[in-house]
């Protein structure tokens, strides 16, 4: 467990995730010493795209050491919060809310769900100056272990710890804090998945870049302008007021859903077509044309008038004998759409200054559509692409999400929360039912109440994941002098209120509006020194049994032990997990797996295991995960040396992993 994860620390460097990538997916590739051939890389690589010498990336201080981070594996626990997760309306949710680092959290989640998150929001710090973003990590690497493991020069390796260690909010600091995180961010995204980062000008810039590094500029979707207030100065020389929203996908097989039209401007309504709903004005028909073409040059005869687009019957016959400006008029639907369309009554004559001028209406609910057959009437939903100045609305605003917040709590509890609008417009585009939403900077928790929102509007059950880390609130907040302490701990109280009031607004809802709460317990250095003074007690001949004070499995928790290996073999936060009695022992069964973590597993026990494993009665694991600090050195012994095969309930051999953790 921990010191597994200590001594695998001691070989990773900053490429280890890209060789081990390497290797699962071009094994032809390395020979037995593990060497890599780049040439037979780029024979492999040379017929299906140009291999070019020369490129162009983005290079910062820490570049090597975030990927270095990203390699490393995490030395936390998954702590279940038993008394909250057990409540009536938590126990079956599939929601979940870490408490934790995000690195770490994320380390964790890689393990269950690689692959399977459809979307991502985040709003990271944005490194104003303001913000109280310093970069200060918790590893405690040495100048000489940093130039070993990244090939760097002394005055290098001590630039690298200056910046690492004593903290900083540098450009290359904020890079090397969000490089890691989207590395894994990535590698969590489905293949059909999507990312939203939130970021205002003093790192829009640099994020751009390092998000082609890390999804491709090919996956580079678009970059959202967002409204962030209506006016008032900001600077001594404009008023800044908006940020952005940059979005990239997983890969090419991303699938974005388009936007309904909202029912902003229609306020006009046919008494003979009820059906169609509200309508507005569109423009006129006619548009001066930088693309003229003949075919929608037309005239239109209709109430006993004549209509030329944009001109007189002259400037009309000059079009028509070749005689053209830079730029000339023409109808933006055609002679047959217009057919269908007059009579239809999707045409109005309105006066204008310059005469009567023919208008297009935009009704709510219909619209003209064109099939083999020719022109029809859809009844069904209006959509659009969402366009990159959709969110320059205000309902996109800092006072909208302000006032979201204030509608859950009777004070100000959180700087910089994000509108809900905001969140479900990237839900709603992005997600469908049962997708996942992760948020690993959760903040306030707008993200949860607006996956909650969604799913009651929509019918549908999108499952939530939230991380946040316990960062302590100032004692002057209004958050500390209402009984907070850290920031999860309002983004948690968030969700509960908010999912209240969800309940008092549609008490037949079925959906789920609770959520499982887990924190990531770390350790000191002192804990982790006498890790290895543990392991040699354990595997002493001498059966040496750790003192009550030391026991691992007292200091953890069963269901702490139990959670993290569950996550760890891909089982994810909430698996059925069966209890199986082995002459009075219990062990863990999930899956291909048997968890053997309490104490007390003797000669009597090991019968019991052969019996279940040869019993035709559906129980099968092939890997045996053993607590080592429970087990005595005689015990561990014992299972390696006699469960090599085992035949499972259809007669055919399997052979038994044991794996023994510490």
């Amino acid at each position: 467990m921990i010191r597994d994860a200590v001594m695998e620390n001691e070989n990773i460097g900053a490429n280890s995730r890209d060789i081990q990538k390497l290797k699962e997916m071009f094994p032809q590739c390395f020979d037995v010493a593990g060497n890599f051939s780049m040439e037979t890389f780029k024979g492999i690589l040379k017929k299906e795209i140009n291999i070019r010498d020369e490129g162009y990336e983005l290079n910062f201080l820490g570049k090597n050491y975030a990927r270095m981070l990203a390699s490393l594996e995490t030395t936390t626990v998954i702590q279940p919060d038993e008394e909250h997760n057990n409540k009536p309306e938590n126990k079956d949710s599939k929601n979940i809310y870490i408490s934790g680092d995000n690195l770490d959290a994320l380390k964790h989640m890689l393990k269950s769900y690689e692959g399977a998150v459809k979307c991502i929001y985040i709003d990271p710090p944005y490194n104003t100056g303001s913000d109280g973003f310093i970069y200060k990590d918790k590893f405690t690497f040495t100048v000489e272990s940093l130039m070993e493991k990244l090939n760097i020069s002394e005055s290098e390796a001590e630039r690298l710890m200056s910046m690492t260690s004593r903290g900083s909010a540098s450009h290359s600091a904020w890079l090397t804090f969000m490089y890691p995180r989207l590395l894994l961010a990535r590698d969590l995204l489905s293949k059909d998945g999507v990312i939203f980062i939130s970021i205002d000008d003093n790192e829009q810039a640099n994020l751009k870049l390092l998000c082609d590094s890390v999804f491709g500029e090919e996956n580079f979707i678009a970059t959202f302008t967002r409204i962030t207030k209506k006016g008032g100065k900001s600077s001594d020389v404009v008023a800044l007021n908006h940020d952005y929203v940059n979005v990239y996908s997983k890969s090419a097989e991303i699938k974005l859903y388009p936007v309904k039209h909202n029912d902003k401007g229609f306020k006009h309504k046919d008494e003979f077509f009820e059906e169609r709903g509200y309508y507005k004005l569109n423009q006129t028909l006619d548009y001066d044309s930088l693309q003229y073409s003949p075919s929608l040059d037309y005239p239109i005869e209709i109430e006993g008038e004549t209509f030329y687009a944009g001109s007189s019957k002259e400037d009309y016959e000059e079009r028509q004998n070749g005689i053209y400006d830079t730029a000339d008029w023409a109808w933006r639907w055609s002679k047959e759409k217009f057919k269908f369309g007059y009579e239809n009554g999707f045409i109005v004559i309105k006066k204008s200054r310059n005469g009567k001028r023919i208008y297009t209406k935009t009704y709510q609910k219909a619209t003209i559509d064109e099939n083999d057959e020719g022109y029809f009437i859809d009844y069904s939903d209006r959509t659009k692409c969402l366009s990159t100045l959709a969110l320059t609305e205000t309902i996109y605003s800092n006072d909208n999400a302000t006032k979201d917040l204030n509608n859950v709590f009777d004070k100000k509890m959180f700087d910089h929360p994000k509108p809900i609008e905001l969140m479900k417009q990237f839900i709603q585009i992005s997600t469908s039912d049962n997708d996942i939403v992760l948020d690993f900077f959760g903040g306030s928790s707008s993200t949860a109440e607006a996956v909650l929102r969604t799913n009651i509007q929509d019918g549908t059950n999108r499952q939530i994941i939230i991380v946040q880390l316990p960062e302590l609130l100032k004692d002057s907040t209004s958050a500390y002098k209402a009984g907070f302490r850290t920031i999860d701990q309002i983004g948690q109280e968030r969700i509960i209120r908010a999912a209240k009031k969800l309940r008092e607004e549609n008490p037949d809802t079925t959906a789920d509006l609770g959520f499982k709460h887990y924190t990531l317990q770390d350790f000191d250095d002192s804990f982790i020194d006498k890790l290895d003074e543990w392991y040699e007690k354990l595997n002493s001949p001498q059966e040496i049994l750790l003192d009550e004070e030391d026991h691992m499995l007292n200091r953890f928790g069963l269901s702490t032990v139990l959670t993290t290996y569950l996550v760890h073999d891909g089982y994810g936060f909430m698996p059925e997990v069966q209890e199986l009695d082995l002459a009075g022992y219990t062990a863990y069964h999930c899956g291909n797996h048997l968890y053997l973590i309490r104490e007390g597993f003797g000669e009597e026990q090991m019968k019991a295991l052969y019996g279940a494993l040869d019993t035709d009665n559906g129980f099968m694991a092939e890997h045996i995960v053993v607590f080592g600090y429970s087990f005595t050195f005689t015990a561990s012994q014992m299972l390696r040396d006699n469960l090599f095969k085992v035949k499972d309930s259809a007669g055919i051999n399997k052979t038994i992993n044991i794996d023994v953790r510490y």
